[in-house]
């Protein structure tokens, strides 16, 4: 069921829906909310282990879409949403004619433009997939920049890649992103209009943005970690992956590939994951490794020491100063990292990020 409330104020923007969603990962520490049940959640590894669960966006157990026009999510057009003309969040409010809930799949912003990748659902669960876009603003009443058009990237890999963890179909489909100008350091506040049959969707949220971030950004050289191999863990299969079946992406080291030949590094633990998309991700991984593999090398690497939460973050993550999962970094042959993304992420941007490190 979708509510019908026409304003910021009603649609939530006090208690700003940004980054408690069971699907997807995102840092708590820049965005904060109250979903339940979308695409992300707070995907806090370090300060928040857990046992080994499965979320229903995992699991494709969940409630059907309440919106299902994921064709026409992939492929928003501006002229489908009002032009932001110098008018304010709470003035654009006006065209909503139902509102939803929006979750942050990623949390890490600094001054510049940024990804952010969400999920929508309505009051029933449902996932909402339609035509979207995003405004911003540093307040509710300041006026807007937008429309920022965020196209649904298909999460859904082929039958024979999908893992345990992720045994679709039935969860979620794809996530939302757009990327926003982010000129300074500060709080803003977004709203997604989302252009179905029976009218304008809006849902509220907040973008905290840092002055700075330790984590490696693009044209960096990353740190030259040892990544986990078999021979490091003695043949211990159960200590390179949580995934089932075990993926096979730790034939090399980082460290010994490294400025040699494009490198994608995922940091993920499917069975493990405190934000439940690792699993979707990793099988994403899995299918494009048989496409690129010739290409790029595909290295995982779990999250946990021992894969045992209470155990801590295993050094690999702390040398890229990570707290969240997962991430993936993509490098070119010269060891500069190409592209970055955190939480959660579809085929289409994990292909882009592939190809840029290809270049």
């Amino acid at each position: 069921m979708i509510a019908r409330p026409r304003t910021l104020r009603r649609l939530g923007i006090v208690a700003i829906c940004a980054a408690a969603l069971a699907g997807c990962g995102s840092s708590s520490s820049n965005t904060n909310g109250s979903s339940a049940k979308t695409a992300s959640s707070s995907s806090t590894a370090a300060n928040t282990p857990t046992s080994a669960t499965t979320s229903t966006a995992a699991t494709g157990t969940g409630p059907p879409p309440a919106v299902a026009e994921l064709a026409a999510a992939e492929h928003p057009r501006a002229s489908q949403f009002p032009a932001a003309g110098g008018r304010t969040l709470q003035e654009l409010a006006s065209t909503v004619r139902a509102s939803a809930q929006l979750g942050a799949a990623t949390g890490t912003f600094t001054p510049g433009r940024g990804r952010f990748a969400f999920a929508l659902n309505a009051s029933g669960g449902g996932f909402i997939y339609a035509p979207t876009a995003i405004y911003i603003a540093r307040t509710p009443n300041s006026r807007a920049a937008g429309p920022f058009l965020a196209p649904a990237d298909p999460l859904t890999v082929a039958p024979r890649y999908r893992s345990q963890q992720n045994t679709g179909p039935g969860g979620i489909q794809a996530i939302y992103a757009a990327q926003l100008p982010l000129p300074q350091a500060g709080t803003y506040t977004v709203l997604s209009l989302t252009r179905a049959a029976q009218g304008i969707i809006g849902a509220p949220g907040e973008i905290a943005v840092a002055p700075s971030s330790p984590i490696p950004a693009v044209g960096a050289r990353p740190p030259a970690i040892a990544t986990d191999t078999a021979a490091s863990v003695a043949g211990n299969t159960s200590l390179l992956t949580t995934r089932s079946p075990p993926e096979q992406m730790q034939s090399v080291s980082f460290k010994d590939a490294l400025g040699k030949r494009p490198i994608a590094l995922l940091f993920s633990t499917p069975q493990l994951c405190v934000s439940r998309v690792c699993g979707p991700v990793t099988d994403i991984a899995v299918q494009l490794q048989q496409r690129f593999g010739t290409q790029v090398t595909f290295i995982h690497q779990e999250v946990y020491v021992n894969n045992q939460p209470k155990s801590g973050l295993r050094p690999q993550l702390k040398a890229f100063h990570l707290q969240t999962e997962p991430w993936l970094f993509t490098i070119n042959r010269q060891g500069k990292i190409a592209a970055r993304l955190e939480g959660s992420f579809g085929i289409n941007a994990f292909t882009r990020a592939l190809q840029a490190a290809m270049q």
